[in-house]
C-alpha cells in the first residue's frame, strides 16, 4: 500500500515558511534600517519633548521656536556650502574667517566710504566667491592639501579682515536697510535670516540631488579617478565647491553684522566647528554616509535647539558642550555601526 501523502496547498505552506517572518528577523532588520536612516530626526523630537518638560513656560513657544530659527539661519547657510565640497571629499577650514572678512568688508564700505548697501553686499558677496575661487585654485588645479590649504587661506583672510578694520568693532554708519536683513521679519514674525537660509537651502538641494553637476560631485566624492575616467572635469567641480563655500561663507557674514549691527573681530571664526558638526551630523539621516542637504539641516536644526534648551534651564557652559560633544557621537555611531555591518 503506497503512503497517503497530503497534496494541499497548506501543506507547502508550512514546509516552506517566510523567511522574513522566522524570529521576526524581518522585522528586525525593517527597524534597524530606519533608526539609523530617521534616528537623527528622532533624537530631534525627543529633545525637543524633553526641554518642554522641563521647561514649559518658554521652550515649546512660537518666540522661542523663532529665536532658535533666527539664531541657526547663519551657521546653516554656511553648512549648506559646506556640504557641496565635502560631497567631494574636500575640507574647508577657512569658511569662518571668510566670513568674518566678508561681512566686515559690507561694513567698512557703508561705514568708512558711504557705499549704498546693495553694492556693498554685492561687493561682499564677490569677495567670498574670490575666496573660494582663492582656494579652489590652489587645491584643485595646483594640487594642494586642503586641509593644509584653507588653514593658510583662513589665516589670510583674517589678516586681510583686521587690516580692513583696524581690529576694532565698528558700529557707526550702517544703514538702516542693511540691519533689517538681520533684525526685521517677514510673515509670522519670522526673521528675514530664515528665509535668506532657506532659499540657500533650496538652491543646494536642487543642486546637489536634481541637476547633473550634482551627480558628478557625488561620483567625485565616491572615487575621483572613476570620475576622472569617466569624463567628469574633476578639477571646474571642485573648485566651483570651494568657490559655494565662499559665497556661502559672504552670506553668513552679511546676516552676523547685519543681526548685530556692528562688525566684530573674527566675527565668523566661532562658526567652523558647529558646522562641520551639523554637517557630519546630517550624514548619518536620511542617506546614511552620504552629505546631503536634508540631513544637513536637521543637524544645524538639532544643534541649536540642544544649545538653546540648555541655556534655558541654566546650564554652565561646560555643560553645555559636554552634552554636545555626547550628542554628536551617540549620533553617529548608527552610522558606524552601518558601515561596519557593510
Amino acid at each position: 500500500m503506497s503512503p497517503i501523502r497530503d497534496e494541499s496547498p497548506l501543506s507547502d505552506t508550512i514546509a516552506a515558511p517566510d523567511p522574513s517572518l522566522r524570529g521576526g528577523s524581518g522585522a528586525i532588520r525593517f527597524a534597524k534600517t530606519h533608526l539609523v536612516k530617521y534616528g537623527l530626526l528622532i533624537a530631534l523630537v525627543v529633545i525637543c519633548v524633553i526641554f518642554a518638560l522641563l521647561e514649559p513656560k518658554i521652550f515649546p513657544t512660537w518666540n522661542n521656536a523663532k529665536a532658535i530659527l533666527t539664531q541657526a539661519a547663519p551657521l546653516a547657510v554656511v553648512a549648506f556650502g559646506l556640504t557641496l565640497a565635502l560631497t567631494m571629499g574636500d575640507f574647508d577650514l577657512s569658511f569662518g574667517p571668510a566670513a568674518g572678512l566678508c561681512g566686515a568688508a559690507a561694513v567698512v564700505l557703508m561705514s568708512n566710504h558711504g557705499t549704498p548697501w546693495p553694492l556693498a553686499i554685492v561687493l561682499a558677496l564677490l569677495i567670498g566667491c574670490a575666496a573660494g575661487a582663492f582656494n579652489g585654485v590652489l587645491v584643485s588645479f595646483l594640487g594642494g592639501t586642503p586641509f593644509i590649504i584653507t588653514l593658510a587661506t583662513g589665516t589670510m583672510f583674517t589678516g586681510v579682515e583686521y587690516l580692513i578694520t583696524g581690529q576694532k568693532t565698528i558700529f557707526e554708519g550702517i544703514p538702516e536697510s542693511y540691519i533689517d536683513i538681520g533684525q526685521s521679519s517677514l510673515v509670522f514674525g519670522i526673521n528675514t535670516q530664515v528665509f535668506v537660509a532657506l532659499a540657500v537651502f533650496i538652491l543646494g538641494y536642487l543642486w546637489l540631488s536634481q541637476s547633473e553637476p550634482g551627480r558628478y560631485m557625488k561620483a567625485i566624492g565616491g572615487s575621483i579617478e572613476t570620475a576622472r575616467l569617466s569624463g567628469i572635469n574633476v578639477r571646474v567641480l571642485r573648485a566651483s565647491g570651494f568657490v559655494a563655500v565662499g559665497i556661502a561663507a559672504a552670506i553668513a557674514g552679511i546676516l552676523l553684522t547685519a543681526r548685530g549691527a556692528s562688525s566684530t573681530p573674527a566675527q565668523g571664526v566661532p562658526l567652523l566647528l558647529p558646522a562641520y558638526a551639523g554637517v557630519f551630523l546630517g550624514s548619518t539621516a536620511f542617506r546614511p554616509g552620504q552629505f546631503n542637504m536634508v540631513g544637513t539641516l536637521v543637524g544645524v536644526v538639532l544643534l541649536q535647539v540642544l544649545e538653546n534648551g540648555l541655556t534655558l534651564v541654566s546650564a554652565s557652559p561646560a555643560l553645555i558642550n559636554i552634552v554636545q560633544g555626547g550628542v554628536l557621537i551617540i549620533a553617529i555611531l548608527p552610522s558606524f555601526n552601518a558601515s561596519r555591518r557593510s
